[in-house]
């Protein structure tokens, strides 16, 4: 055996030692744990790979005189033989390639293990037990809790009191504007996904339109218009939603809130994006009692 191979064998081996005194000093169950044997095994690979391929190359540097077929192209008198690609290099590139294959359809911690993949199993797990903990929980918990989670999510567009931030988004001091209802009137709305569905635009014009609006802007006080018998007919004689089946037109009921998260809203304000893989339904609870508490 010559120097060099010695050298070599030698280098591996601190590589190795070096590899796992790193690995038993981080207190790493690597039995237990498939990535972590995984990783380990890759680490002593690359060592023993690292040197194996040093020797070989280092060797063939000192030993091997260049023969075959020059190509007819050169640069500057320098040109290159036309032999064929070493087997080593092609059963290498074959092997990184199956390798690959393997770690893509099979190995890659979508199918197994991933950081994000626990995460998402923790985020799940703590979810289930919140909703288990506060699943009763009284009005002023909730509220509570709704303030904590509005500040959190909602507050960014409409604001640390739930103004609207001057009109920028929904206020909710008050059920809807004028210009919403107006908006709605003209326009439709089939987003909330409530069970009568679509309502179709131009159920009224002109001063009827805006005679809708003022009532329903105004918190349906005082005469009621004639032309208003054409919402309730959806939205119920008390233009509370008909038992869930439309919008409630009078506040902010948990149906509403639910409607809303779950599909986000486009209105003449702009687009609200929906919410309904980032609050739990307890979650949901709380900020619908935190909302009323605001409109009251």
């Amino acid at each position: 055996m010559n120097s060099l191979m010695v050298k070599a064998l030698a280098f591996s081996t601190v590589l190795i030692i070096a590899t796992i005194t790193v690995v038993m000093s981080l207190d790493i169950d690597i039995k237990g744990d498939f990535i972590s044997a995984m990783t380990m095994g890759g680490a002593i690979a690359i060592a023993v790979i690292t040197a194996a391929v040093t020797t070989k190359y280092i060797h063939q540097m000192k030993t091997d005189t260049a023969s075959g077929e020059l190509a007819d192209e050169n640069w500057d008198g320098i040109g290159e033989y036309e032999n064929e690609l070493p087997s080593g290099w092609a059963y290498t590139f074959l092997a990184v390639f199956t390798w690959a294959m393997w770690y893509g359809m099979i190995g890659y911690p979508i199918n197994a293990y991933s950081q994000i993949g626990e995460y998402n199993e923790e985020v799940l797990a703590y979810n289930a037990k919140f909703e288990k903990q506060h699943k009763n929980a009284d009005e002023v918990t909730l509220k509570e809790m709704g303030e904590s989670i509005f500040l959190v999510q909602c507050s960014q567009c409409h604001g640390a009191t739930g103004d609207g931030l001057s009109g920028r988004a929904q206020d909710f001091s008050a059920r809807m504007s004028k210009e919403q209802v107006l908006d709605v009137i003209n326009n439709g709305s089939n987003q909330l996904g409530y069970p009568m569905g679509m309502m179709p635009p131009g159920m009224a014009s002109g001063k009827d339109a805006e005679d809708i609006a003022t009532y329903i802007a105004g918190g349906l006080k005082g005469e009621v218009p004639a032309a208003y018998a054409a919402c309730t007919s959806c939205h119920g004689a008390d233009s509370k939603g008909n038992n869930g089946m439309a919008p409630n037109l009078v506040g902010y009921d948990a149906v509403l809130v639910n409607h809303t998260l779950q599909h986000g809203k486009k209105g003449v304000i702009g687009k609200m994006p929906s919410f309904k893989t980032l609050i739990t339904p307890v979650q949901e609870k709380a900020l619908t009692v935190y909302i009323q508490s605001l409109s009251n």
